[in-house]
């Protein structure tokens, strides 16, 4: 798949943002190995820790189908009803989301419409705590 389909369904999503408060949606999608994708979009709560980030919501809604293999997301966020005028990257709780399900090698492209920067997990988030470091060999990434 192209990152194009990608960023386009990450656009997408964004419009089923729930964000009342901050006004900022933001829409992700997730590219799983069998090429099957899972949208998600920013939903906001008055009460703010409960609130839950487009990218999380991709994730949590593939793994609760039983998907555990991930190549790449895109990320497109901005200004609710408005095309997204810059990059918007993931928050570190998300980043962490990642890399519990995902290696070094995964994609992640920050788009806004035209133009799109990709990253590699491992560039956005170096140095990091992994399954790897509680189970040791038997993780699997």
């Amino acid at each position: 798949m192209e990152n194009k389909e990608l960023v386009r369904e990450a656009l997408e999503a964004r419009k089923q943002s729930y964000c009342p408060y901050s006004s900022f949606a933001v829409g992700a999608a997730l590219l799983c190995g069998d090429g099957t994708i899972f949208r998600g979009c920013n939903i906001e709560n008055a009460a703010y820790p409960a609130t839950n980030c487009a990218e999380r919501t991709a994730f949590f809604t593939a793994i609760a189908k039983g998907e555990r293999d991930f190549v790449a997301v895109a990320i497109a966020g901005g200004k609710a009803g408005e095309e997204p005028e810059d990059f918007c990257a993931p928050c570190g709780v998300c980043r962490l989301v990642m890399r519990e399900f995902c290696g070094d090698a995964f994609v992640i492209i920050l788009a806004k419409p035209g133009e799109e920067k990709v990253y590699t997990l491992k560039d956005l988030l170096p140095q990091s705590f992994s399954p790897r470091d509680v189970l040791g060999e038997k993780a699997k990434r």
